[in-house]
């Protein structure tokens, strides 16, 4: 079965760039090639909903951010290690939560978490002041 592995997360200070990972395994199982999967970021804090973060498909040469990361968070792949990246720079305290990686073989909206059957157990991110 598909499985995702999130890896990167830590505690830092504001301003301070961090890069999440995501390794992916099990895509054979679906039927499709890394290149054409829906990946994306979501996050959620405690006590508040899981927010897409960023999307991308390789494939369609798109990709999906929202609105408060955009110009700071890069969203990327690495098709021959199947591995999804998040570049995270100039990081806020308001950043701060569980980073999930998620996928899927088909999406209609990126950034909702409901399009999603796939996904890790996350990574912690926390962003002091």
């Amino acid at each position: 079965q598909v499985q995702l592995v999130e890896s990167g997360g830590g505690s830092v200070q504001t301003g301070v760039s961090l890069r999440l990972s995501c390794a992916t395994s099990g895509l054979s199982y679906t039927g499709f090639t890394y290149i054409d999967m829906h990946m994306a970021w979501f996050r959620q804090a405690p006590g508040k909903e899981r927010e897409g973060v960023a999307a991308i498909n390789d494939a369609a040469g798109t990709t999906s951010y929202a609105g408060f990361v955009k110009g700071r968070f890069t969203i990327s792949q690495d098709n021959a290690k199947n591995t999804l990246y998040l570049q995270m720079n100039s990081l806020k305290p308001e950043d701060t939560g569980m980073y999930y990686c998620a996928a899927d073989t088909t999406v209609s909206y990126p950034l909702r978490h409901q399009q999603y059957t796939y996904w890790g157990q996350g990574t912690q991110v926390t962003v002091s002041s």
